[in-house]
């Protein structure tokens, strides 16, 4: 491992970061041109945009059958949103938890957690295993749609005129017409190939050099980086009182990292499933767990220095 190789992955992840906000953007802008409501493009347009990082850096090394970074990446991206996001963001102020999160979403995403350790125990998430899950992916977002749709007509709140994540970024830029749009999302699609490539190959090569598995790469380097979008956004959310956004915003995304990234990956490639990685599954339960049982309203302090504690010491169980 050489400075080279580290340098390559940081700037592979601050590449992919700025090619998915460019793709959410783009994608905003143009939904709005359609006339398509505010809700229905934070539910389909930034949920999948927010997650090209980790699809991206998915994508590059299952073309290149690194099949080990792909689960790393998306089991180690799951546990630090829950552990260092909602961690690291619950010691700075209590997080509130809407009431669907805790009945609807947070049992979806341990519902699909649940749904790839089965699949694994046969040894493999097979290319049939990623049309599932994508199928479910699609169901998923139809119900979310609806599901949401009807909680706003029951709060009679307007869903048209809703901000979403993007729209500062298009009025600070005047991002106004069809071509500008359609050249910010293929400029976001180039830098999303850029930055796979290079964070991939850095991960491979530190792997390598150290001689490591690059399950552990994808889990320690790769997820943290490709998490932190997701950190600084909690953070903006907690300094506008918005916790309850920040929370739904983190299991939602630990949801399409699986549907999307690995239901994507494992139709180009099947990926073989080592024992090893129930390990990290477990975890991920573990720290899911946490939010469904434990606590019904709101994420209290301690809970977030329990969660960050026990995110550094998995981090370095599996160093050691």
């Amino acid at each position: 491992m050489d400075v080279i190789d580290i340098g390559t992955i940081i700037v592979g992840l601050v590449i992919l970061c700025i090619g998915g906000y460019a793709i959410v953007s783009g994608g905003v802008a143009l939904a709005k041109k359609l006339r398509i409501s505010s809700m229905i493009i934070g539910l389909t347009v930034v949920a999948y945009g927010t997650s090209t990082p980790e699809l991206a850096a998915s994508i590059l090394a299952a073309l290149n059958s690194h099949t080990d970074l792909i689960l790393g990446n998306i089991i180690g991206s799951n546990i630090a949103n829950v552990g260092m996001v909602i961690g690291i963001s619950a010691i700075f102020i209590p997080l509130a938890i809407s009431k669907i999160t805790v009945s609807k979403w947070i049992p979806i995403m341990i519902g699909v957690s649940l749904l790839i350790i089965g699949m694994s125990y046969d040894g493999e998430i097979s290319q049939i295993d990623g049309i599932i899950l994508i199928s479910a992916l699609i169901a998923f977002t139809l119900y979310t749609i609806k599901t949401v749709k009807k909680q706003k007509i029951e709060e009679n709140l307007t869903i048209e005129n809703e901000p979403v994540e993007g729209e500062l970024f298009l009025s600070r830029y005047k991002i106004e017409s069809f071509p500008q749009s359609l050249f910010l999302i293929m400029i976001g699609i180039i830098l999303l190939f850029l930055g796979g490539h290079f964070t991939v190959n850095g991960a491979v090569s530190i792997a390598e050099s150290l001689g490591i598995s690059q399950l552990i790469i994808g889990v320690v380097i790769v997820a943290i980086g490709t998490s932190l979008p997701e950190l600084i956004t909690s953070v903006i959310a907690i300094a506008k009182k918005q916790t309850d956004i920040g929370v739904g915003n983190i299991v939602g995304s630990n949801i399409y990292n699986i549907l999307l990234i690995l239901g994507v990956s494992s139709t180009i490639i099947g990926i073989p499933v080592s024992i090893d990685v129930f390990y990290n599954y477990y975890i991920m339960i573990a720290f899911s767990l946490v939010l469904f049982i434990g606590f019904r309203k709101f994420i209290p302090r301690f809970v977030g220095i329990g969660l960050a504690i026990a995110f550094v010491a998995y981090l370095v169980s599996l160093l050691v």
